[in-house]
Order: structure tokens, then C-alpha cells, then sequence
């Protein structure tokens, strides 16, 4: 796999400027079912709107998400159901996978791809269960809403190298930082071990240091 890096960059630029993914439309044929569904998942209403000629826009987000979905009526000219591939980062996919099912999705079975990059289109090249090595970007599930637009969960615990700046590094949920923790609490109980299971009093920098660099796809410590 081939990872681009992440261009130099100097605080003497005045090019630079954000540009952040805020929201993606879908198309749906019946906006009530639509709207039923996706929060019966647990995805927050943000917003309800009607206006002039039958014009309707229902705005709805999954949950620790930054970018939010829009259906409703005349907001796209797509064919309902046409909208595939659109991916859910969780960090426990057969957790996600069985919640979402609890809450009505039809899921498909976990799964991994047997080129081990990426997944294929449609449900060419699936592989049953997660990834066996259980490497981050690896193991997924799919659904679709009543419509047909298709969704996948894709499981990611660390971030490949220039994904997100150190900068940058955020959690967007308490779940979402609670799994992180885990993570290198398990981690740093390793660390310990190699020291030959003394305590370490410095475990705050080692724990932000660890967390700080698996989400920006650095060396982590050991």
C-alpha cells in the first residue's frame, strides 16, 4: 500500500484553507421512512425543514460523526438508492454490527476482503469474519436503507501515517475515547512488563504521547 505523505508545511503560507467534509445527500423516495430509519439507528434530527412547492430538507447525524446527511424532497436529482460505498468508522465493528442490527438495520455478516487492501464493489471478494490479524482498516460490515443506499462500517483503531495531523488529534465521543484508552492501557501494561513490571511514574505523558500518535499514524511508543 502506498500512503501519500503529507505536504511541508510553513507558517509563512497564506494559501492554506480548511476545507472540511460537512455533508453528504442521499436520495430517498419517501422522505418519513427515510427520516424513521435512520433515527431509529440512534442518528441525532438536527433538522426538519419544509418550504415552497413540496421543497424539504431533513438533516440527521450518526452518532461522535463531524459530517451530517441530508434527504428530503427536490434537494437532489440522483435516483433513489443510488448513493453506494458511503463508509461509518467505528472502532469495535462487531460491536457496531450488533447494535445497528438490535436497532433494525439488515446487516451483512462481518467481513474482510481477500486482496486485504480495500474492500470491492458489491459483495465481490468477501471474506467471513473480521480481518484474522485484526489490523486497523480491515474488517467491515454493510447495510442499506429502504431505499437501497448502501452504507459500510469500516473498523479503524490507528490511523495510517498522514491521515490526520498531530495537530489535529481529537475524539469525538466519550465512547470513542473510552476504546482509545483501552487500548493503550493495554499498551502500557506491556510496557511495564518490559521494564520488568515496575511502575512507571511518568504513565500520563506515555498514555497522551501513545494516543496522540496511533491517531496520527506515528511510530507508537514502546
Amino acid at each position: 500500500m502506498v500512503i501519500q505523505e503529507p505536504a511541508p508545511t510553513s507558517s509563512a503560507r497564506t494559501d492554506h484553507i480548511d476545507t472540511k467534509l460537512e455533508v453528504i445527500v442521499i436520495p430517498v423516495s419517501d422522505v418519513d421512512r427515510a427520516k424513521s430509519f435512520y433515527t431509529s439507528l440512534g442518528w441525532r434530527l438536527d433538522a426538519d425543514v419544509s418550504g415552497k412547492d413540496g421543497f424539504r430538507v431533513v438533516q440527521v447525524t450518526p452518532p461522535g460523526s463531524p459530517c451530517s446527511v441530508i434527504f428530503g424532497s427536490n434537494v437532489t436529482a440522483a435516483a433513489p438508492g443510488s448513493a453506494q460505498g458511503l463508509h461509518l468508522v467505528v472502532t469495535d465493528i462487531e460491536m457496531a454490527h450488533a447494535t445497528l442490527a438490535s436497532r433494525g438495520a439488515e446487516m451483512s455478516g462481518v467481513f474482510h476482503d481477500a486482496g486485504g487492501i480495500f474492500h470491492h464493489k458489491g459483495v465481490d471478494q468477501r471474506l467471513p469474519g473480521p480481518h484474522p490479524s485484526r489490523s486497523s482498516y480491515g474488517s467491515f460490515a454493510s447495510f442499506s436503507d429502504p431505499d437501497g443506499n448502501g452504507w459500510l462500517l469500516q473498523e479503524v483503531t490507528a490511523r495510517l501515517p498522514g491521515r490526520i495531523d498531530a495537530n489535529g488529534v481529537t475524539f469525538t465521543s466519550a465512547a470513542d475515547l473510552a476504546e482509545a484508552l483501552r487500548r493503550v492501557a493495554s499498551a502500557h501494561g506491556e510496557h511495564e512488563k518490559r521494564n520488568g513490571g515496575k511502575h512507571d511514574d511518568a504513565w500520563p505523558e506515555w498514555y497522551a504521547d501513545y494516543l496522540v500518535k496511533e491517531q496520527a499514524g506515528q511510530t507508537l511508543p514502546t
